[in-house]
């Protein structure tokens, strides 16, 4: 690690503790005592305000009421920052409208040469979604639907909500615990524990038109809650490991209930662990012909006797 940026990391591991000590430097980034001090002085030299503590358990704090120094970003923080952004651009994200705000104060941020790389990748780099003519062109699927920064303002009051659904031109209003709120396969979800119907429930967020806290009176405890998803909990009788050309199929299109867990940094392996409900056949039809889509990288660990006749069969169909 680079000197530079073990200060940068040094600096902010002691802004977040009220103390430190130099063996607990020393252990956390793996340095000897005499770099652990010399870091330490070159920080108090930069205009940290530190205060040493003497005797046996003594240490080091940051002094009350005192101006930090600001932020510094190296070179690869600058471009991680930059390349996040950009590959967001065009994702439904909430708050679009302060997008351009945050990338003037990034740039006001950095040095002149950093500021030129990040011109450059502008320039060059494309992501998903992205308009290859005009880059900076939002498309109008781009944009979230307005109830997503409804939804994102009343969450950060409150996760019990009263909403209210759109259902084939019909309205109907649910008590609801938030347990998450997400986006997949271009739809924001709320994935809810209906109060009333205790069970948990999927609301596509484009159906919702209206969203308030909801009445204290028909709440449930989170304890109570939870209680009651453990209960509800299915067993899992579908398991897959996933290769990279199942992975890359998987990223096209899978059912909203079945999801991936990566077995390695460069998410080339996986596994993917559901339920199958088997007294349904019209959720076996359904799953068989998705795993016929992701092809032939994927090594089956654990599947129901009646999900794999399903798969046998139809292969037979294709391969007589």
């Amino acid at each position: 690690m680079k000197k530079v940026e073990r200060i940068n990391l040094i600096m902010r591991y002691i802004n977040n503790r009220a103390r430190f000590t130099i063996s607990e430097l020393m252990q956390e980034f793996t340095i000897s005592r005499s770099t652990a001090i010399r870091d330490i002085r070159e920080i108090e030299a930069m205009g940290m305000p530190l205060v040493s503590e003497a005797g046996r358990d003594g240490g080091y704090f940051v002094m009350h009421n005192s101006v930090l120094p600001e932020v510094r970003f190296t070179d690869d923080e600058v471009k991680a920052l930059f390349i996040a952004f950009m590959a967001t651009r065009n994702q439904q994200l909430p708050y679009l409208k302060s997008r351009q705000s945050i990338a003037e104060k990034l740039l006001g941020l950095i040095s002149e040469s950093q500021q030129d790389d990040l011109i450059f990748l502008n320039r060059i780099l494309l992501f998903e979604g992205t308009n290859p003519h005009d880059p900076d062109l939002l498309d109008l699927s781009d944009i979230p639907h307005p109830m997503v920064e409804k939804l994102f303002q009343t969450l950060l009051v409150d996760r019990y909500l009263s909403i209210t659904v759109n259902e084939k031109s019909v309205k109907k209003s649910y008590p609801v615990y938030l347990l998450h709120l997400y986006h997949e396969k271009s739809l924001w979800l709320i994935e809810g524990f209906d109060l009333k119907g205790e069970e948990k429930r999927i609301f596509p967020v484009d159906q919702i038109i209206s969203v308030q806290p909801c009445p204290i009176e028909s709440r449930t405890s989170k304890q109570k809650i939870a209680e009651k998803l453990r209960e509800q909990t299915e067993a899992i009788n579908l398991v897959l490991e996933l290769g990279p050309k199942a992975i890359a199929q998987f990223k096209k299109y899978h059912p909203l209930h079945v999801s991936l867990s990566y077995t390695d940094p460069y998410q080339t392996t996986a596994v993917l662990k559901t339920f199958i409900d088997v007294e349904k056949p019209e959720e076996v039809a359904e799953l068989t012909n998705w795993l016929l889509f992701l092809g032939e990288d994927f090594t089956i660990r654990e599947m129901p006797g009646e999900m794999l006749e399903s798969l046998q069969e139809r292969l037979r169909l294709y391969c007589p």
